[in-house]
């Protein structure tokens, strides 16, 4: 399939195009505190900016300056509160307290540039807009950040401090209509959705919003069901809010591109915009960390030439999320040659849509055909027929943008090791209670499974009972973000004990999709007299356990033979704190056989070898834990008497404080 030829006629020559680039290095003083690595971070936009003056693009453009944004401009979208929050949480006022703040949002650090940086990057974002509503530029992209499109009316979230595309959709549209910009199309490509753009024009019929992101029915960050194909908009807005929710990852340029033939650029027709403003996150891109799709450069660059068939190519490219350096400069860099459209887009679809992708294409255009007749129509059987081999998807495992963050690339490490042993999401019935939950038709190794026992090992939150039912029996407890589908076989543990053993327990990384912000529980797989380690022993089945490795490494597809069988467990067994890393690179994807207990093997799991390594020289961040977390470990602790509250906490606190 090649849509160069198409492309290319449909958007003809229009002489030399004006493209305008603001860029401003003062953006890379918003960091974490104590420079900890996250994926949110200042070599973001510098990779970018140094792509486009590596490639001559930057001597091609109109570089613009960054400006900040005036208070009026903020406040036409978020709270008096949000705006006076954001203004000084960099000053000296908010030392004691701004890293405590920032823990009650929903991923989101704060440090004493973040005020200066948030200020720019609205600014700036008003700033190319109105020079091309202005026809001063055809068109222009703002390398910013922090990121925006999570940021709420009076909360930040998700990496966002201000909702930069909202506050310059409104000032076009309020505060400058002399400008004659009257409709304006928001297209949100990044891999989340944007649930703060979606609330703030919910019923405004001047703003057409248009997402597409990994949805996997509300299990995805921000992890609800506002971005569901159901979710159109209220009232004058009805109709004007189009969610494409995709089912699973490894999405690619031939489903985003089927998206924008049957659903976008028919709706985009018959609204006709004056500008549009995309949001552009490249976290959709192939080889980001978060995403786990597989978008091209090639693919965005059709993307976008298809929205330059609208608004007289009047766009306004945003950036937002995209943490894989190489794939968000190269993916910028596409986008800007097309806005220059100084050559042809060269490159071809080799693939076909996934089967999920043209059911949700389908769903989009039923629910929204009552508002938009051209999404009416069935789709051909012959086209929707075309589809690609069913995908792997994972479920995210953290709290926020962060899937797979800070070392495992879980999406792209584990495509070789399941690819064989998989059942596509497509194929599961969904409902919201039995979500992701292991089916056993045709699964042998389960029965086969069942009646070999092991002892489980927690030293972590399933220390407590009650949270590791969560995962035997499904459900959640008091601090989790997001409950649990159980496992195949939820006969609860037939006995539990307590013992200590010789090993090092450490909190690492920056937040978790369960606990939210803050370290989760491993271990050292190493003996080591200098420390001991409580942990609690559940004494299930290796069926059981099996379905507690999938569940811990963010695994949500069944598989068709164990991922730890009774070979491998022979094998484990053969010395203590023996390892065999079963998943690559998971976080908990390496079984430790920690000796015998009743003549019953003990195994734990941690991250792998090399993970330790990285903990160790700072790679991978540790962290304490959050307080939901450690609530949870002392709970565990002393429900199961080992310790008081007290001396739970210190041994928390202990182990977290000291080095690895």
């Amino acid at each position: 399939m090649d849509a160069v030829a198409e492309l290319d006629s449909e958007s003809g020559s229009h002489g030399p195009r004006r493209v305008g680039l603001l860029y401003d290095e003062r953006m890379c003083s918003h960091y974490t505190p104590n420079n900890d690595y996250h994926p949110e971070n200042p070599d973001r936009i510098r990779f970018i900016w140094k792509k486009l003056q590596d490639a001559g693009v930057t001597e091609r453009c109109v570089v613009l300056d960054a400006k900040e944004a005036e208070d009026r401009y903020l406040l036409s979208v978020h709270s008096k509160l949000h705006v006076n929050l954001i203004k000084h949480i960099s000053s000296k006022l908010f030392d004691s307290r701004r890293n405590r703040i920032a823990a009650k949002l929903n991923s989101i650090y704060f440090n004493e540039g973040s005020s200066e940086a948030a200020y720019l990057a609205a600014g700036s974002v008003v700033e190319v807009v109105d020079k091309v509503a202005r026809r001063e530029l055809n068109s222009a992209v703002a390398i910013v950040r922090p990121p925006g499109h999570h940021a709420e009316h009076n909360e930040a979230m998700g990496f966002c401090l201000f909702n930069n595309v909202a506050i310059a959709s409104s000032y076009l549209l309020d505060e400058r209509p002399e400008l004659g910009v009257k409709k304006v199309l928001i297209v949100d490509w990044d891999v989340h959705h944007g649930n703060g753009t979606q609330k703030m024009f919910w019923k405004d019929s001047r703003v057409l919003f248009f997402s597409v992101h990994r949805h996997e029915f509300g299990s995805f960050y921000p992890a609800n069901d506002d971005g569901f194909y159901t979710m159109i908009g209220d009232g004058p807005g009805a109709g004007f809010t189009i969610n494409v929710p995709w089912e699973n990852g490894r999405c690619g340029d031939a489903d985003y591109l089927a998206v924008w033939d049957h659903i976008l650029v028919p709706v985009a027709k018959k609204f006709n915009p004056d500008i549009i403003i995309v949001s552009a996150g490249f976290d959709a891109a192939v080889g980001d960390p978060l995403g786990g799709c597989r978008v091209t450069p090639y693919g965005y660059s059709v993307m976008l030439k298809k929205l330059m068939n609208f608004a007289q190519g009047r766009i306004v490219l945003v950036l937002e999320g995209g943490y894989n350096l190489d794939s968000i400069a190269n993916s910028m860099l596409a986008c800007v040659e097309v806005l220059l459209e100084e050559k042809s887009i060269t490159g071809s679809l080799e693939a076909y849509p996934f089967e999920s992708t043209w059911r949700v294409i389908q769903q989009v255009r039923e629910q929204l055909s009552p508002f938009w007749p051209a999404l009416a129509s069935k789709l051909p059987k012959n086209l929707i027929c075309q589809v690609a081999p069913p995908p792997i998807t994972l479920i995210s495992s953290s709290d926020s943008e962060t899937e797979d963050d800070k070392g495992p690339k879980i999406a792209e490490n584990l495509e070789k090791l399941v690819q064989s042993v998989i059942e596509p999401l497509s194929k599961l019935n969904v409902d919201v209670d039995t979500l992701d939950k292991p089916t056993s038709a045709g699964y042998s190794w389960r029965s086969e499974l069942s009646n070999i026992f092991i002892w489980y090992a927690s030293y972590g939150s399933n220390m407590w009972k009650s949270r590791f039912l969560c995962y035997i029996a499904g459900g959640k407890v008091e601090g989790m973000q997001l409950q649990c589908s159980g496992a195949m076989d939820t006969n609860p543990p037939k006995e539990i004990l307590w013992i200590t053993f010789p090993c090092r327990l450490f909190f690492g990384r920056d937040s978790s999709y369960t606990w939210g912000p803050g370290g989760v529980a491993f271990i050292d797989p190493e003996r080591n007299h200098e420390d001991n380690t409580y942990m609690c022993l559940y004494r299930i089945s290796l069926e059981q356990f099996n379905d507690l490795l999938l569940l811990e490494n963010g695994l949500s597809y069944n598989v068709g033979s164990p991922l730890f069988d009774a070979t491998a467990l022979n094998d484990t067994t053969s010395k203590e704190f023996n390892s065999q890393e079963v998943i690559k690179d998971g976080w908990y994807g390496n079984v430790v056989y920690l000796g015998k207990e009743q003549n019953i093997p003990i195994l734990a799991m941690t991250c792998s070898r090399s993970n330790i390594e990285s903990f160790k020289s700072g790679k991978l961040p540790l962290r304490a834990p959050s307080k939901a977390y450690a609530k949870t470990l002392t709970r565990g602790l002393v429900e199961g008497e080992q310790l008081s509250e007290a001396e739970a906490i210190a041994y928390i606190d202990a182990a977290a404080a000291k080095p690895l």
